[in-house]
């Protein structure tokens, strides 16, 4: 017999909105706290790669992403200085779509489905509450503690074209890299990650950012672009050593467990992936099969268990691609590599 325990949701993203849908389609009452409001745009490659898009289907969102304008991108590029790899076709399609976009979508079916979305506001209560989910995005640290990474995202008007190699260009620097990649409606994204230090320049222009190093292809391309202005967006302290969703007090989903280095573009897929694991766990919450600590716990050990793996390859590629060695004879090599090439899209997913 049900308990009709509910759920509180933390943060409004890609996992809070996901998880919110699958428990309205399982008649589990919800709310969605959420600090912003939609649409919005958000720091993020805009690019589902991997096992995202089988939860989306299984959900009944993949059609809908697909009706609003997603791009299909199919093929991918990698920029590092002098050196470049071959143009290779993507083992799967990923799936391009705006976040503007996208979080709109899903905050229209969450709503549709029955669950209560309260938007501009801000979550207060204490952390690990019963039957509440954090969701609220990347953990950050303070710039004065760990200045190193930051990241930026900015849309090219439909109105200057680019003209890419690839339906993802991936341009890599000793001091980050931009992904630029084709999404819905004739708009790129161009998504970097960056990280600041003494004796690199400090971050002061974004489109200087995100345009990339003097004589590069990567500014080549970009030169005359122009940005969409409220598209520009950005985040600082990004938290990108690997943690375990264990070792927390609090029921975490998406980001709030963990961040992917973005190189890898699976990212939108774990946010996805850790919500669909979620479900269950908290539909027996909801009905009395399951103490919420057990819950906790389950939730937890499916994320470890499916995220553990592709977190330690991504930290060794993520280390790689940021390698100065990358930028010579060696990395004429790597990039041409097919073992690269497999690290990149089947260890990582």
């Amino acid at each position: 017999m049900s308990s009709g325990k509910s759920i509180i949701i933390v943060g409004g993203g890609l996992a809070g909105l996901t998880l919110g849908i699958g428990l309205r389609q399982r008649q589990v009452p919800v709310t969605i706290w959420e600090a912003g409001r939609y649409p919005r745009h958000r720091v993020c490659g805009e690019f589902i790669s991997g096992n995202g898009q089988a939860v989306l289907e299984r959900f009944g969102l993949l059609a809908r992403f697909e009706q609003a304008g997603a791009f299909h991108a199919r093929s991918a590029l990698f920029i590092c200085g002098p050196n470049r790899s071959p143009i290779r076709q993507l083992p799967a399609p990923a799936l391009c779509l705006s976040r503007h976009v996208m979080d709109a979508l899903l905050a229209e079916t969450f709503q549709q489905l029955g669950g209560e979305l309260r938007v501009n506001s801000r979550w207060t209560a204490t952390d690990g509450a019963e039957g509440v989910v954090q969701a609220a995005g990347r953990r950050t640290e303070s710039v004065e503690k760990n200045p190193r990474w930051f990241g930026m995202k900015a849309h090219v008007s439909r109105n200057t074209p680019i003209n890419l190699a690839a339906d993802l260009e991936m341009h890599v620097s000793p001091n980050g890299y931009v992904g630029v990649n084709r999404i819905n409606s004739g708009e790129v994204n161009v998504c970097g990650l960056f990280r600041a230090h003494e004796g690199n320049r400090q971050p002061g222009s974004k489109p200087d950012w995100l345009r990339g190093e003097t004589g590069s292809l990567l500014q080549e391309r970009l030169a005359a672009a122009e940005f969409v202005p409220d598209s520009f967006c950005s985040v600082a302290g990004l938290q990108l050593k690997p943690q375990r969703a264990a070792a927390r007090k609090e029921c975490c989903i998406g980001d709030t467990v963990t961040m992917t280095p973005p190189v890898t573009g699976n990212g939108m897929s774990m946010a996805f992936e850790s919500a669909e694991m979620a479900v269950e766990p908290l539909v027996g919450y909801h009905q009395g099969r399951l103490s919420w600590e057990q819950a906790r716990q389950e939730i937890a050990r499916r994320c470890d268990a499916a995220f553990s793996r592709r977190l330690a390859w991504a930290r060794l590629l993520q280390w790689i691609m940021i390698s100065p060695a990358l930028q010579g004879r060696l990395g004429s090599r790597l990039l041409r590599s097919d073992w690269l090439w497999r690290l990149m899209f089947t260890q990582t997913r």
